[in-house]
């Protein structure tokens, strides 16, 4: 499906972050993309009036819950490939309310699952996955680096984390989004559905509208521009991959052009080595960037939280025909001058409203 025509992608949670990005960059190639979402989260009714702004009626929004059964199988009618991507997205959600963060995550799952078994079962179904599916990586003997947390073990630290490690479901969001990710590969499995899964890292990019709850490099930069704190919970030498949100676009397109080649398969997606960096590396960058740096608080480490991941993305590289990504400095750069172009449109655009009640 390189190309669009009348094709039609849906998108579940296709108004988030990742999915605002990817339905934007499949109408872009000529798809015709369906939007199905809550419009649950801040912000998100933003990002869908833009691509309704930018594509006109190639995008569909279908304003819906993935636990709705009925609305599943409506938005699913007429698909020719869909990307899932609606979730509960936070850990400390699902320690409040476990329950919800299963339904969503699990029943949502499946729901769209059956759906598209029942309607068409060779459509290709490409699920966002997450590194949580490995847990805390409690077994990885880390050490004090320069730069962070570091594997004792050579190999690992050279290539990361590969798809061979076993998987272990920590907290209720690493059970749901785990249980969730073997639901999609099993279809495939038992009923030779076209389903991969794509296990992501620290994704970040423009259009993310990052809490302390997720999304923690847009978060950091966000409380950063507005002259305020920013908690780290742990010590802050826990490092991650980063990567940008145009080159986990670019993995998404790849999965979906190649689905033959990939269906069954689950790949570990990030930065890579490359840009693998700790929270305390980016504090200090976003200083370079606003040229203040931002004042840090310290928290208690938080559940199933991993002192260290960095994805091996070498099968996923192969496998979708991938090359290097954007590193992580120019991209952390390009988010902050999207994130502050945001910010003085709002505020133009509230300085606007002002002036025309005060003149009504």
């Amino acid at each position: 499906m390189s190309g669009g025509g009348n094709d039609t992608v849906l998108v579940t949670g296709g108004a988030g972050f990742v999915g605002s990005n990817l339905a934007h960059r499949l109408a872009q190639r000529g798809h015709r993309v369906r939007v199905l979402d809550t419009l649950g989260r801040a912000g998100v009714e933003q990002n869908l009036d833009w691509l309704c702004a930018a594509h006109g009626d190639r995008i569909e929004p279908v304003i819906g819950d993935v636990r709705d059964r009925t609305a599943v199988a409506k938005a699913v009618r007429g698909a020719n490939a869909v990307y899932h991507l609606a979730a509960q997205v936070a850990v400390t959600t699902s320690m409040v309310d476990p329950r919800d963060d299963l339904e969503v995550n699990v029943a949502g799952t499946f729901n769209l699952l059956e759906a598209i078994r029942a309607a068409n079962p060779s459509v290709p179904v490409i699920y966002a996955s997450t590194n949580k599916v490995y847990g805390d990586l409690g077994s990885l003997a880390v050490c004090a680096g320069e730069h962070g947390y570091a594997p004792v073990d050579a190999a690992i630290r050279r290539h990361g984390v590969s798809e061979d490690q076993p998987l272990a479901f920590h907290t209720p969001y690493g059970c749901s989004k785990g249980a969730a990710d073997q639901y999609v590969l099993d279809y495939g499995r038992s009923f030779a559905m076209r389903t991969a899964v794509l296990r992501m890292s620290c994704i970040y990019g423009e259009r993310q509208m990052g809490t302390e709850d997720q999304g923690w490099v847009a978060h950091f930069l966000i409380r950063a521009l507005a002259g305020e704190t920013i908690t780290l919970f742990g010590d802050g030498e826990q490092v991650r991959d980063v990567c940008d949100i145009r080159d986990t676009c670019d993995a998404y397109f790849a999965m979906l052009d190649r689905i033959d080649a990939v269906a069954g398969r689950a790949f570990n997606w990030g930065g890579g080595p490359d840009n693998a960096i700790s929270l305390l590396t980016l504090i200090e960058e976003i200083g370079r960037i606003t040229g203040r740096r931002p004042p840090v608080d310290f928290a208690p480490t938080r559940p199933g939280d991993q002192l260290w991941f960095v994805a091996d993305t070498r099968r996923a590289e192969r496998a979708l025909g991938l090359g290097p990504r954007i590193g992580w400095r120019d991209g952390v750069r390009d988010l902050a001058d999207w994130l502050q172009r945001s910010r003085a449109a709002a505020n133009a655009q509230i300085a606007s409203s002002a002036a025309a009640r005060a003149t009504a």
